[in-house]
């Protein structure tokens, strides 16, 4: 066969022609067939090799009904956490022999959907969502074509499987440690409407209440961004007292809070501590070095895309599954004895260059629905 470029792709009856075989046994070899003599195998990869062919893997997974992919719908590129979750659904579906398809929805609903109608388009065989915002109708909706698992966030009542971190939980680990320092006035930045948000408000909200602290209560609204969390620092910066703690309800929103912290003069955690939720490389980094609630978050891409390749294959059902977080302590927090006193002088000095006037103190019940 002449060694000029050819005007198309090789085809499998070009490759049988190298090999001196049938075409019959060289679709045996492209499905790495055991009926195949060891000799035979290396003329076709050998011809294959000089060709250039690759195997049309779309005809193939077509005839079988399956596309061997997987579509993973992620929340935000900007936020670690998802490049980690999304490294243990690869690593446990390339074991598997699945290939990814990934989508972001850029935290609108109206772009998920969009990306969910490209999955099922593209015949998936199945759908992995993290963080996903979507009302979970939709979701249920979905889950009538192709199986689909949440990761981050629980869908109770549908067809969805999911696999979570008991939020609730870790936010209390969150504000018993602070009360542990001594703080009393522990503030909460919350997620808005982002996966895990009410639970970890909740559970902030149910933790001061157990410890008598309800009294003491500020949720400030967020979005899991660092830009919401530095606008929540800014609010507490508003009020007429500041606190000497503040959780907020991830690592990114704790860097935008620390942010402000600084620039207004306070020290973290001398004049106020801080806590985030997640665990994400970010806070490990060591000038940050901050103190957050651990999500195992690649055991959880790796349970999710386990989970999902087993209910496509028939080898289990799909199911709820939530794991245990954790409490990591590094150096932004210290005993609110350091922080107290100083928090004060800081606060008078820092009201001289304040743009904004001083807004009247809030009641608790209007913190709470902040």
């Amino acid at each position: 066969m002449s060694n000029a470029r050819r005007s198309s792709a090789p085809t499998l009856e070009d490759v049988a022609q190298i090999a001196g075989v049938s075409r019959a046994l060289v679709s045996l070899v492209m499905r790495n067939s055991p009926r195949v003599s060891s000799e035979s195998r290396r003329r076709v990869t050998d011809a294959a090799t000089k060709l250039g062919y690759r195997p049309n893997l779309m005809a193939r997974n077509l005839a079988a009904r399956k596309t061997m992919t997987i579509g993973v719908l992620l929340n935000d590129l900007h936020n670690p956490w998802f490049a980690e979750v999304t490294d243990g659904i690869h690593d446990a579906a390339e074991g598997h022999g699945y290939q990814l398809i990934l989508a972001s929805g850029r935290r609108t609903p109206r772009l998920e959907s969009r990306a969910l109608d490209t999955f099922l388009a593209s015949r998936v065989d199945g759908i992995i969502v993290a963080g996903c915002r979507l009302p979970a109708a939709r979701l249920d909706a979905v889950a009538t074509e192709v199986a689909v698992v949440s990761v981050g966030r629980a869908l109770p009542k549908t067809s969805v499987g999911s696999v979570t971190t008991d939020d609730a939980f870790g936010a209390r680990l969150a504000v018993e440690h602070l009360y542990e320092l001594g703080h009393r006035r522990i503030a909460h930045i919350d997620g808005g409407k982002g996966a895990g948000a009410l639970p970890r408000r909740s559970g902030y909200l149910r933790t001061m209440r157990t410890l008598g602290l309800s009294d003491k209560a500020q949720v400030v609204a967020g979005d899991f961004t660092e830009e919401a969390g530095a606008r929540g620092a800014e609010r507490l910066f508003r009020g007429q007292v500041l606190p000497t703690a503040i959780f907020t309800a991830n690592d990114l929103s704790a860097v935008g809070a620390i942010d402000v912290v600084e620039r207004r003069g306070l020290d973290v955690p001398d004049d106020i501590s801080v806590v985030g939720f997640d665990n994400t490389s970010l806070a490990a980094l060591n000038h940050i070095g901050l103190t957050t609630i651990d999500q195992p978050r690649y055991e959880m891409g790796a349970a999710a895309a386990t989970m999902l390749i087993d209910a496509i294959n028939d080898r289990g059902a799909l199911s709820d599954v939530s794991m245990a977080p954790s409490l990591i302590v590094r150096r932004t927090t210290a005993r609110a004895a350091k922080a107290q006193q100083p928090a004060t002088r800081s606060r008078q000095r820092s009201s001289v260059i304040r743009a904004a006037p001083t807004a009247p103190a809030r009641s608790p019940s209007e913190a709470k629905t902040s």
